[in-house]
């Protein structure tokens, strides 16, 4: 199993993507930069569960934070936290 990608601080961009099937990854996120703040280990892939792969992936899951701001537009000085699969994530440079 490989060491997860990203660490606390690092700021990372979900991927703007609109898959034909079930995802964890939250239509208002997609394409937003966040920023790691906790990593939770490994576990299934749900994306993959859900299609019933009889072995999904495993990978590191992650909490993001992301200004609420940034998702919705209207100040407040908030923050949206999700829990994210690597393979939702993309590094900003």
């Amino acid at each position: 199993m490989a060491e997860p990608r990203f660490a606390v601080g690092d700021r990372v961009r979900t991927r703007p993507v609109d898959p034909p099937h079930h995802t964890r990854l939250p239509r208002y996120a997609r394409g937003h930069v966040g920023e790691v703040v906790e990593v939770q280990g490994t576990w299934p892939l749900a994306d993959e569960s859900a299609q019933g792969v009889a072995a999904p992936r495993v990978e590191a899951v992650y909490t993001v934070r992301f200004p609420a701001e940034a998702l919705w537009g209207t100040p407040s000085g908030h923050w949206v936290q999700v829990e994210l699969w690597e393979s939702y994530l993309e590094a900003v440079g």
